[in-house]
């Protein structure tokens, strides 16, 4: 499926989740402080903006604010929180799509960079973050790890998260370096409901590449947004690449 099928009415409406999930206070606050603080003054750009999960709050916070989504139900969504004024979105894919302007700041949050299924298309990602930032701005990607090491000999599939209203699964593909992930939820009946969604996933050495190609450097590497050390057992990473100024 297009990622654009994937991310229709009822993907969007089922993504918002008001104080809870990746909308609770202690998982977005931490991402919001440290996303402003990074913006250090200048204006932010965000690839697959969404229904506005962190740029409404970013904005807000007094940091000038566009958007790049595919996904036009998503925009929709986003716009019952802000109007264009606050936060202007050009509807357009991340590795291609051009906002006006010029960004102290570009971020790509929550995995969103594995929804690229070539790594042809992950590197023009970081290609457009460079084309929109000042010289030495910031692109700002959170992303998980492959967790190939849970995988024993003959199986295909790893359980990331299961509790009594959600089972969240993970079946790999090493050959073409693939995963699509299931989330199946449950309510009170004894019917089941299923999503799913492929990725493409990325190593930090290889996403390390992929910003050398673009003429960035890695300035720092964390296991979460409140700056907690990235280790070899660390599940996710937030990257700060710095844009060089002989690129720009």
């Amino acid at each position: 499926m297009k990622q654009e099928q994937i991310w229709d009415a009822e993907a969007a409406q089922r993504y918002d989740t008001p104080g809870t999930g990746m909308f609770a206070p202690e998982v977005l606050g931490p991402a919001v402080d440290r996303l402003a603080e990074l913006a250090d003054g200048g204006a932010a750009l965000e690839f697959a903006v969404g229904t506005g999960r962190v740029a409404v709050p970013l904005a807000e916070r007094g940091v000038p604010v566009t958007g790049i989504e595919l996904s036009v139900p998503m925009v929709e969504r986003l716009r019952a929180k802000a109007d264009e004024a606050t936060i202007p979105v050009i509807v357009g894919d991340m590795a291609t799509t051009v906002a006006p302007g010029e960004f102290s700041l570009v971020y790509l949050v929550y995995n969103t960079i594995s929804n690229l299924l070539t790594q042809a298309e992950q590197v023009e990602c970081f290609r457009n973050a460079a084309r929109h930032l000042t010289p030495g701005g910031r692109f700002v990607i959170e992303l998980w790890v492959p967790e190939l090491r849970k995988l024993p000999p003959g199986q295909t599939a790893t359980v990331w998260q299961s509790d009594s209203q959600y089972i969240g699964l993970d079946t790999y593909d090493v050959l073409h370096q693939r995963v699509v992930s299931h989330h199946f939820f449950f309510d009170e009946s004894q019917q089941a409901r299923l999503s799913r969604s492929p990725h493409r996933y990325i190593w930090p050495a290889e996403l390390d590449l992929m910003a050398q190609l673009a003429g960035f450097e890695l300035e720092a590497r964390h296991a979460d947004w409140s700056g907690a050390e990235f280790t070899a057992d660390a599940r996710s990473h937030v990257s700060v690449y710095r844009l060089n100024p002989a690129t720009a």
